[in-house]
């Protein structure tokens, strides 16, 4: 049987993380998670925090982490902008702890001056990671 692909592009601001063909993409898309196969609508759409993971042509896996970005699908090409883009075997488990932690602690502080939507931003981005991590460490 044929496989069919599609060619996926995911850059961030610091590199470009992936270039290539793949069978499927698993996103998490600003109104949920998103499955991209060969031959999907054209697509416009913001990303949360959360994981990528692609099937590569072959059959291969690899899983990023994404703190964000957008998404664009085009017949003949997908194409990820992310804010931020990291392996997931990059990703270091206690420093994801440590944020999720100091996120907590700044949500529940009772002080004035806490920036509630950037604790909570940098909550979900903090949980995401542990997500990713506890996903590709099975």
């Amino acid at each position: 049987m044929a496989s069919f692909t599609v060619n996926l592009n995911v850059v961030s601001a610091e590199e470009a993380l992936f270039s290539g063909s793949i069978e499927s993409l698993q996103i998490t898309g600003s109104e949920g998670e998103l499955g991209i196969m060969p031959g999907h609508s054209p697509l416009l759409t913001s990303l949360k925090p959360g994981m990528a993971r692609i099937v590569k042509k072959g059959g291969e896996e690899e899983v990023l982490y994404l703190s964000g970005g957008m998404l664009e699908v085009q017949p003949n090409s997908v194409t990820v902008l992310a804010d931020v883009a990291t392996r997931a075997d990059d990703l270091d488990e206690q420093a994801a702890q440590e944020a999720k932690s100091r996120a907590e602690e700044h949500l529940n502080a009772q002080s004035g001056d806490v920036d509630y939507a950037e604790a909570a931003a940098e909550l979900a981005r903090a949980v995401a990671q542990l997500r990713v991590i506890q996903a590709t460490s099975k």
